[in-house]
């Protein structure tokens, strides 16, 4: 059976770290499920975690003038959340879980307070989710043209 540090230092988000960036990546690591059409966390709320998905499907949405847009679909060993790193610290979007779905949730307060003490780390990281939010932008930009050429 794996241990929940092997499945955090596994993912390949932090996989290729320093062993002891790895050790903080796991520091305050936990795990949850969420069942299916539950959501995880919605637009506007504080955000103050980062989830890897171990299993499920998750749907990224935004939310404007009543209308939920589908922004995304992430699944197995995609990352979920990186509004915990930039002020306001409130989510952009909402996830909700497409089926039953497991993550490892890493506290953002403690993913801050290292980055700060530890540069190295936070450069490490900070690359890490800089490729998640182009990533995410890049999804709300096809989101885009698609809603635009749907009217059309």
């Amino acid at each position: 059976m794996k241990t929940l540090e092997s499945i955090v230092i596994s993912h390949p988000l932090v996989s290729t770290m320093k062993p002891e960036h790895l050790a903080q990546v796991c520091k305050n690591a936990s795990e949850m499920e969420f069942k299916a059409d539950e959501i995880i966390f919605r637009q506007g709320d504080p955000a103050n975690r980062l989830f890897l998905i171990e299993s499920g499907k998750v749907a990224l949405e935004a939310h404007e003038e009543g209308k939920t847009v589908p922004i995304q679909t992430l699944g197995t060993d995609d990352i979920l959340g990186w509004s915990w790193l930039f002020p306001p610290f409130s989510w952009n979007f909402q996830a909700r879980a497409l089926e039953p779905t497991r993550v490892i949730v890493l506290h953002g307060a403690h993913l801050l307070v290292t980055c700060e003490e530890d540069h190295d780390f936070g450069y490490e990281l900070m690359k890490r989710i800089s490729q998640l939010v182009i990533t995410r932008l890049q999804a709300t930009r096809h989101q885009l043209i698609a809603q635009k050429d749907n009217r059309k």
